[in-house]
Formats: structure tokens, C-alpha cells, sequence
């Protein structure tokens, strides 16, 4: 009993020691950041791009393929995510604009977000599945979903009425390779 003793404290001060040194070296209140790039397009097949700083959704089609914005996301909990373009420095958020929502991209870093601070709340979004489409309702304003219009090289925005048959808030969502 007593040489038990030994080694298994040297072990506990050990695994004390690496958990203490592996927090310490995270700043307090943040999670490991696992970014993760996407592609993702409408069940009509447009793809999102970026087209005057505004993000948009059209046919890419030829040397134009290149212009599609992949998603880059950053999980929150199981179904919350932060979400952004350009490496994630540029982030998806809902905004009041009157008495509707609106969805913007603002100059943020994706890894420099919070799900725990109530300012960051506006760029977190839940994700839903629903077999092979997915959804993204906005965690600040439950009910605005992202969505695409019918119509090609139209924005990117938020819908309350996501049955609406004028616009499409069903996406494939496909980890790019």
C-alpha cells in the first residue's frame, strides 16, 4: 500500500500541474477555437460571394467559381456556431434596423468571439438540421433565419417567415476538404 502511495501522488501533482499549466495559458473565458471552413449553397444551388462588400447568392459558373465564399464557422454549444467569410475576419451578424432584423458582416475575428458576453450574441446563429438541408436561426432574434431570394445575385439577409415561398432558408452546409 504504502509504494502506491508514491507514485500515484507524483502522478495527481502531475495531471495537476499540466491542467493548471494548459488553463493558465488560455486566456479566462475562452474555448479552444476550432474554425472550420464550409462550403455552403441553397436548395436552388447558389452559392454565396461576396460582390461590393455585401454577401450575395448567385450561379458561379466558369472562371467566376473562384469568387465563392467559403463559410467559416466556430461552434458555440452542439447547435450554436459563430459564423464568417474571409478566414473569419469578417463575421455574419443580426442587427435591429427599424422594426426588422438585418444581416450584416462586420470586421471581427471569428476566434476573437464569446458565447458567454452578451455584445458577442449578435453573431452567434443555431443551426438546425432537417435530413440533408440545414438552417441558421439567429440566437439574438429567435425566429429571423438566414436566407437567399429566388432571385439570382441577390443578398444574403434574414426572413421571420421562413415558409415564405419568395425566399429559400434551406442550405446544404458541407465541410470543405
Amino acid at each position: 500500500m504504502e509504494m502506491c502511495r508514491g507514485p500515484c501522488r507524483r502522478l495527481i501533482s502531475l495531471l495537476l500541474f499540466l491542467l493548471h499549466s494548459q488553463a493558465a495559458c488560455r486566456p479566462l473565458g475562452r474555448r479552444p477555437c476550432r474554425m472550420q471552413a464550409f462550403r455552403i449553397w441553397d436548395i436552388n444551388q447558389k452559392t454565396f460571394y461576396l460582390r461590393n462588400n455585401q454577401l450575395v447568392a448567385g450561379y458561379l459558373q466558369g472562371p467566376n467559381i473562384k469568387l465563392e465564399e467559403k463559410i467559416h464557422m466556430v461552434p458555440i454549444d452542439p447547435h450554436a456556431m459563430f459564423l464568417g467569410i474571409h478566414g473569419g475576419k469578417l463575421c455574419l451578424s443580426c442587427v435591429k434596423s427599424g422594426d426588422d432584423m438585418r444581416l450584416q458582416l462586420e470586421a471581427v475575428n471569428i476566434t476573437d468571439l464569446s458565447g458567454t458576453k452578451e455584445q458577442d450574441k449578435r453573431f452567434s446563429f443555431i443551426r438546425s438540421d432537417n435530413g440533408p438541408t440545414t438552417s441558421f436561426e439567429s440566437a439574438v432574434c429567435p425566429g429571423w433565419f438566414i436566407c437567399t431570394a429566388l432571385e439570382a445575385d441577390q443578398p444574403v439577409s434574414l426572413t421571420n417567415r421562413p415558409e415564405d415561398t419568395l425566399v429559400v432558408t434551406k442550405f446544404y452546409f458541407q465541410e470543405d476538404q
